[in-house]
């Protein structure tokens, strides 16, 4: 881009000020292209979002299962761990996003040391909840202990990387492009964790108990003998996918920090002021944009994890198909992946707000169908396939819109900087609060219903409470969150408009670096 007269360009290595000269000696203008991301940087960027959405998927889609069909807990405490673990997960991220945003740079980075040292402990919580302690009575605190440790060390790790997007580039379409392949990495993630849980777990789901709709707990003790052989191999076939979970977690960690370097901020300002925790929760709330981006994903989420966290069980006692839904997960996910260039074309022709518009709402018909269609496996894998598309844009879109919010908040504030953990933390903070009223309420619903461990036929009370799990609540949901995304100021024209002055205000900022090459860093 070029510069105003008299202004000096920067070296593409260094971003320092170079003065070329003509033969005639005078000092001439040229324009230098900026440094650009490779590819490999943007794989390694992408790499790192991966942990995320593993274990994410496993949890979604299997905890709540396993707590209550394995450990053989209580669906009320179930749901008092599963809501409790959410809700301190919820509350860490804006801790997390204000602690990191008082960090100092150091070697390594300002987000960087975060994602290293939390990887061990979120690892070993990770693996821990995926084992049954022998001891009957500590259940309950083992898995609420590890479940809100795990979350604690993940926000750890998930708020500085997911900052860390606002400093591998100083261009919007270079960090578009990251965004790009962190989504394709982050999908391909939710595949693996589905596949690795449901392949391992699938083939080793614990026998049933054949029983009457009227079936209850009193008879179910006294009159049923439960298969131990078959509850311990499907024991193990938990750990052993946790295992497997927890290795790459380790691995994407190591590709994350050896193949990304953060870029440090260029400010003008000389001596920043840290503003307290309630100034920063000040600052987001009162950006519009950022409220409103949100308010949509709050509801949006809120709906598909809704969908996520009952699916499992939908399949296995509403629908009857107790050995195929891993495999209907599994079709969901790949669908999900596939359908990534298709979004991304499509948001590159028609913007970003209408790619997510657009994609949510496909997901409506294929809810409804799911719930008020009789049971037919074709036709599940059918709309599993179809539907994974907007499973894609509802889950990762938003996370591309997110870096506009944040430009938008520093155009319109230009003397506040270092904020960017705070808009991702708060971020996270309402996905993840959305998990935990989901997760909470679905639990807590099926106790009320007369949920039964393990019998092969539940009442027609929790298979009609399954199925507004899954279909009519998610429904009503979507249709509050797209309302809301309506609203959302920041399109097309005015994100170009807003790249177009964030490239001036960086130009205008590498004025005041001093010419230091050991300020300087480079992706």
């Amino acid at each position: 881009m070029a510069r105003g007269e008299g202004a000096e360009p920067y070296s593409a290595a260094t971003l320092l000020p170079v003065k070329p000269i003509s033969p005639d000696g005078i000092k001439v203008e040229k324009n230098v292209k900026r440094d650009r991301l490779s590819v490999l940087s943007k794989i390694c960027f992408a790499v790192g979002g991966a942990p995320y959405q593993i274990t994410g998927s496993a949890l979604g889609f299997f905890l709540q299962i396993y707590l209550l069909d394995v450990v053989q807990m209580n669906p009320f405490y179930a749901s008092i761990i599963l809501f409790v673990g959410r809700a301190w997960d919820a509350v860490t991220d804006p801790t997390v996003g204000f602690l990191v945003s008082r960090s100092r740079w150091t070697w390594m980075g300002r987000m960087m040391p975060w994602v290293l040292f939390s990887t061990p402990f979120a690892v070993m919580s990770y693996f821990l909840i995926w084992c049954v302690p022998p001891l009957e009575d500590g259940r309950f605190l083992w898995y609420l202990l590890f479940y809100c440790l795990f979350q604690s060390m993940q926000t750890c790790f998930h708020v500085p990387y997911s900052a860390l997007t606002m400093f591998i580039s100083s261009d919007q379409k270079e960090r578009d492009s990251a965004t790009a392949y962190r989504m394709t990495v982050e999908v391909l993630g939710t595949v693996i964790g589905t596949a690795i849980q449901g392949q391992i777990v699938g083939g080793a789901v614990p026998d049933c108990i054949s029983s009457t709709p009227d079936l209850n707990m009193t008879n179910l003790t006294s009159n049923v003998s439960i298969s131990e052989d078959s509850l311990d191999e499907t024991k193990r076939a938990y750990m052993v996918a946790s295992g497997v979970i927890s290795g790459i977690y380790v691995t994407c960690a190591a590709v994350l920090f050896l193949g990304v370097k953060e870029k440090k901020e260029i400010s003008c300002t000389k001596s920043e002021r840290p503003i307290s925790f309630v100034e920063g929760l000040r600052l987001v709330t009162r950006h519009g944009p950022y409220v409103r981006l949100v308010m949509g994903v709050l509801f949006t989420s809120l709906a598909f994890m809704l969908l996520e966290g009952n699916f499992a069980m939908f399949c296995t006692y509403t629908l009857g198909f107790r050995e195929d839904f891993h495999n209907v997960l599994l079709a969901i996910m790949i669908s999900a992946t596939l359908s990534i260039p298709l979004w991304q074309w499509f948001l590159t022709r028609f913007g970003k707000k209408t790619a997510v518009y657009v994609g949510i709402s496909l997901a409506v018909p294929f809810m409804i169908i799911t719930v008020t269609v009789p049971s037919n496996l074709p036709m599940l894998y059918i709309v599993a396939l179809t539907s994974g598309s907007s499973v894609a844009v509802a889950f990762l879109l938003p996370w591309s819109m997110l870096p506009d919010a944040v430009d938008d908040f520093k155009l319109k504030n230009p003397d506040c900087h270092g904020h960017e953990a705070i808009f991702y933390s708060f971020y996270v903070f309402f996905i993840k609060f959305a998990s935990g009223v989901s997760l909470g309420i679905s639990t807590l619903s099926l106790d009320i219903a007369g949920y039964v461990t393990r019998v092969c036929t539940q009442t027609e009370s929790v298979n009609w409470t399954l199925k507004v799990l899954v279909g009519w609540a998610p429904v009503v949901l979507i249709v509050l969150g797209l309302l809301i995304f309506r609203t959302y100021p920041i399109n097309e024209k005015t994100r170009e408009a807003n790249r177009k002055l964030m490239q001036e205000l960086w130009d205008s900022n590498t004025e005041c670096e001093t010419p230091n090459l050991e300020r300087t860093t480079d992706v």
